[in-house]
């Protein structure tokens, strides 16, 4: 039985990414390909991670944090309850950052509504 495996150019398409990307996450340690030649050879394991990443990545976590994430699956097969429990603490730390972050831009956006009707207010009055 032959193990399913993807180039740099099959995984930047399905991702909808850049080959540069996938080098860059190389670079960082989340894929590790092996090398044929000059190629590089992907196993279903580096895709999964960079599917993680490129998941990671759409929900706004930091680097450090994801490959925080995959190594912590990586190092502990079987119970998954702890690192469950990690990935709940992450999450709803990252969910509070973004909840503030919404409710600065709302309180920005009425500032800014605010001032619009001031300056069509004022200039009602020139007309």
């Amino acid at each position: 039985m032959t193990e399913t495996t993807w180039t740099i150019s099959q995984l930047a398409e399905e991702f909808g990414i850049t080959p540069r990307t996938i080098r860059f996450y190389e670079d960082q340690g989340i894929v590790s390909p092996r090398r044929e030649g000059r190629n590089r050879v992907f196993v279903a394991r580096d895709r999964t991670r960079l599917k993680l990443a490129l998941r990671g990545k759409r929900m706004g976590f930091q680097l450090a944090e994801i490959l925080d994430l995959i190594n912590m699956y990586d190092a502990a097969p079987g119970d998954t309850t702890a690192q469950l429990q990690h990935y709940v603490e992450v999450l709803e730390r990252h969910r509070s950052t973004l909840q503030q972050q919404r409710k600065d831009l709302e309180q920005t956006l009425s500032e800014i509504e605010d001032q619009l009707a001031h300056c069509h207010e004022l200039m009602a009055r020139n007309d």
